[in-house]
Parts: C-alpha cells; sequence; structure tokens
C-alpha cells in the first residue's frame, strides 16, 4: 500500500513536471499575428533604423567667433536683449572650431565646453547638440541666423524655461 501510493505521487509530479515544462515553452512561441500565445501584448516592433545626420543650411565657421551674449523670455524683449548683447561683447562668449568639424559651445547646464554639431532636419530647421539625429533633448534649435545675430532656443523644457532664447550678438573685430 505503501509502495503503491509513493508510486502514484512520484507519477504525478512526472505528469505535473511535465506539463508545466509544455506549457512553459508555448508562452515564449510567437505566431505570425504577432502575438504571444503566453499573453496578449503584441510583440516588440523592430527598431528603427538610425537616423544619419543631415547637414545644417549653416555652416560651423559661419558661428565661430566671439559674440555678445544676453537671453530673453518674453518675444517684445527681443530689441533690448540684442542691445544688452553687445554691451557683453567686454566679456565675450567665445565659439570656436572643434577638431572634428563642430564648434565648442557648452550644452545646458555643463561647465565645460565641448564640441557640438550643427544638424539640419527634414523640416528645414537647424541644431546644435551632440553627436546623433538632430532634435535630441541636449540640442538648441536655431531660431534665426542672419550672419551677425543668432538665436537659440534650447528644446530640454527645464532648460528652455531656465535659460529662454539666447541671442548671440556678433563682437567687432579687436582693433
Amino acid at each position: 500500500m505503501i509502495r503503491s501510493r509513493h508510486a502514484r505521487t512520484v507519477a504525478q509530479l512526472a505528469i505535473a513536471s511535465s506539463l508545466a515544462l509544455m506549457l512553459g515553452g508555448c508562452g515564449s512561441y510567437s505566431g505570425f499575428s504577432g502575438f504571444s500565445l503566453g499573453n496578449s501584448q503584441p510583440a516588440a516592433p523592430p527598431e528603427p533604423p538610425l537616423e544619419r545626420e543631415m547637414p545644417a543650411s549653416i555652416r560651423p565657421d559661419e558661428i565661430v567667433g566671439r559674440w555678445g551674449l544676453a537671453s530673453y523670455m518674453n518675444p517684445a524683449d527681443r530689441t533690448r536683449t540684442e542691445n544688452a548683447a553687445r554691451g557683453q561683447c567686454k566679456q565675450p562668449y567665445v565659439i570656436s572650431a572643434g577638431t572634428s568639424g563642430g564648434v565648442i559651445m557648452h550644452l545646458a547646464d555643463e561647465a565645460t565646453p565641448q564640441e557640438l554639431r550643427l544638424k539640419g532636419s527634414p523640416s528645414g530647421k537647424n541644431y546644435i547638440g551632440p553627436a546623433g539625429p538632430a532634435g535630441g533633448e541636449k540640442d538648441r534649435e536655431i531660431v534665426s541666423f542672419d550672419g551677425r545675430i543668432l538665436v537659440t532656443r534650447f528644446l530640454d523644457k527645464d532648460a528652455a524655461v531656465r535659460y529662454g532664447n539666447m541671442v548671440y550678438v556678433r563682437c567687432a573685430p579687436k582693433a
């Protein structure tokens, strides 16, 4: 009697183990519908191919130089801010040429300047930021540029609130 009870328990454990293994295998099978049999979640779509950087319509050498810098939040303050930026040429913000074809500038909230790239986009907008597709979180959009005045805005919402629209006014060459 003990022997038959023991044999039955062993047989039940073997059947339960076999069923568990078979059911576990079914949950990982993904059929043509894109759904797993084990749950109703759709299979993850393939990752899109990495976007290549588009060239900007502004060349890095066009923004290399000494700039007076100021910022504004309210668009009505732009003219006043441009005049304030001209006054900063006594202590200019210097944009240098990078070694890899970019420009040396600061990212938001970073003390050390680094080489950033000028990037274009299919929409025609230009950006300044680290390597990668245009419009990244650390990029700044070039709002306007006429050769003498450059206006940028950080894409990161927190940085945009803190820094506003950055106005760079080209300083006259040193005499």
